[in-house]
């Protein structure tokens, strides 16, 4: 090996090295304030706590893991803007992040270009349905919230529902989708309400729920506080027929902010919300209790299943590497296509070329509140 030889191996050996010891950053966008905080707020602490108990155990394929994380507020064109800097400035390996739909869907052109591998955290359909190649994403879809409440509805002898939903891009695509697969269960929808964004008050649109005839159950499609509004008017109002809820308020602060109206409210969530009176058969069981213990025990407060969603998000990004055997863009990418078994806290995870979310039905748990509290519909 002549010396320019014997240099140039050298070099690339320092250089594969340094690679080495490098951290494999993991960038996210978050709504940490605003009106969607009670999505970003705990999804945000979960990815800090679990990259600071990776990188005590000793990181992932030798390297540290580093979270760099912005707060989108809610907000598209910031979350653009976070987006295009995670990835041109910060040069991140993935994304773990956005919060909100809308958030998602403005980035989701940038991590195409780009080559991104990017797990989002919100709940439409349209994030995954068409398929595109660098997206994934964590919590259950809307149409599946949809589908599990109309099955619940069909088992209680129900064939006649109302809608009522919010003006946000979430509520609007779970509108769309339940209107689109409610006669696939038998349902027919005969009122149609919608509320905005900044609205104290829908006891109008209730009133033409309750008058309307034959209407034997009510579904909102929405998150946030408009959810908490309905719930409360709604029991004002006297409506007697039960009360859905969707997945976008699977926390604990949904039922804090109802109140005692809140009482016999039915929505499909994930397990992580009735995690410790699962049986000890259950094979989720173990993960759900795990991840509630040790995210109430750091910041004492109740777990949710938005943080749940970024725990997922992380993991998978992390099993997807050590499948790999590299952080490697493109390497990841098509690894976490390939994943299959994952346990998360929103049910078992079989991802394929055909679907970038891998859950199907029986990950939703159909819960209602009693007491103050969560309880498993069996």
């Amino acid at each position: 090996m002549n010396l320019r030889t014997w240099f140039a191996a050298a070099l690339l050996a320092a250089t594969a090295a340094v690679q080495a010891q490098a951290p494999i950053r993991i960038g996210s966008f978050l709504s940490v304030t605003g009106p969607a905080a009670f999505l970003g707020d705990p999804e945000q602490k979960t990815l800090e706590l679990y990259v600071e108990r990776i990188n005590a155990a000793g990181g992932v394929l030798g390297r540290k893991l580093e979270l760099i994380a912005y707060d989108s507020g809610g907000d598209a064109e910031k979350a653009r803007t976070f987006a295009k800097r995670l990835i041109e400035q910060d040069r991140v390996d993935v994304i773990v992040g956005g919060s909100t739909t809308g958030e998602t869907m403005a980035v989701v052109p940038l991590v195409e270009a780009a080559g991104m591998p990017f797990i989002s955290l919100a709940g439409a359909v349209v994030i995954v349905e068409p398929v595109k190649k660098w997206v994934f994403k964590t919590p259950h879809t809307d149409r599946m919230a949809c589908d599990k409440i109309f099955v619940d509805m069909k088992a209680r002898g129900f064939s006649k529902a109302a809608l009522i939903s919010g003006s946000g891009g979430f509520d609007k695509s779970m509108r769309a989708q339940c209107l689109g697969v409610a006669k696939n269960h038998g349902i027919a929808i005969d009122a149609d309400e919608t509320y905005g964004a900044g609205d104290t008050d829908m006891t109008a649109q209730l009133t033409k729920i309750r008058n309307a005839p034959g209407v034997q159950a009510v579904l909102n499609a929405g998150f946030g506080q408009g959810p908490a509004i309905v719930t409360k008017n709604y029991k004002q109002l006297g409506i007697a027929q039960p009360l859905y809820q969707s997945h976008g308020v699977a926390s604990k602060q949904f039922i804090q902010l109802a109140g005692d109206a809140a009482e016999g409210v039915r929505l499909p969530a994930a397990a992580l919300l009735v995690a410790e009176t699962l049986p000890d058969s259950d094979p989720q069981k173990k993960v759900v209790v795990d991840y509630k213990r040790a995210y109430e025990a750091r910041f004492k407060q109740d777990v949710s299943t938005f943080g749940g969603h970024a725990y997922d998000g992380l993991m998978l990004a992390v099993e997807a590497m050590k499948k790999a055997g590299s952080a490697d863009k493109a390497r990841v990418r098509d690894a976490l296509e390939q994943i299959r078994g994952y346990m998360g806290t929103a049910g078992v995870v079989n991802m394929s070329a055909q679907d970038h979310m891998g859950l199907d039905l029986t990950a939703f748990r159909m819960l209602e509140v009693r007491k103050g509290d969560w309880a498993l519909v069996q």
